[in-house]
């Protein structure tokens, strides 16, 4: 277990392109939100969801957005402010085929720095990533800045961050399967194929 670090599902976003609330889509049994939490409650003391407002339908501890904050980083900050560990480790709701051994593997490289993120074919996986609680006041004050880019990137250009390239990830996950995430209606039908071949 990563003791220093707490869990956060996002589960707020609109799915616009998927047409549907993605978080209660279904691969056998289990919802994509119940497949992830499953996938990381043995991995950290308490896991947390991150949501626009409050859901009848989930049986964890749920954070909702500040009102004025919306997006990811939005998202972030409510699950920082809430946490009681050193670190926060987020991850999206539509990512149902996580290898814990590739999040046991990004927790060891977090010495000196204030986030690890992987980069997988060439880009920043921002929703699966460690981020240090100290960002929640960087992630304020760009959140309070009108002119600032409400994003998580803009959030990682004030952290000192350690990348963590493909490669290195592949030793832990060769196929790269923790990274598939569920945008649209045909990305859903493709992890339904492997789900069933899995």
């Amino acid at each position: 277990m990563i003791g220093d670090c707490t869990g956060i599902i996002l589960a707020g976003g609109e799915s616009s392109r998927m047409g549907s609330d993605k978080a209660n889509l279904r691969l056998g049994e289990q919802t994509l939100l119940q497949e992830v939490a499953a996938t990381l409650q043995p991995l950290f003391a308490e896991i947390m969801v991150s949501v626009r407002s409050h859901r009848g339908d989930i049986g964890l501890r749920q954070v909702p957005d500040h009102p004025a904050y919306q997006g990811p980083l939005g998202g972030l900050l409510a699950g920082m402010e809430a946490a009681d560990t050193p670190w926060v480790f987020l991850v999206a709701c539509d990512m149902p085929f996580i290898i814990p051994a590739v999040i046991h593997h990004l927790a060891r490289l977090r010495d000196g720095h204030q986030a690890v993120v992987p980069r997988v074919h060439g880009h920043p996986q921002l929703m699966f990533a460690f981020y240090r609680r100290d960002g929640v006041v960087p992630a304020r004050e760009i959140l309070q800045d009108a002119a600032a880019k409400h994003s998580l990137r803009g959030l990682l250009q004030r952290l000192d961050t350690r990348y963590v390239e493909q490669a290195d990830l592949q030793e832990a996950d060769p196929q790269l399967q923790s990274f598939f995430d569920l945008d649209t209606p045909q990305d859903f039908a493709a992890a339904q194929q492997r789900y069933k071949e899995a």
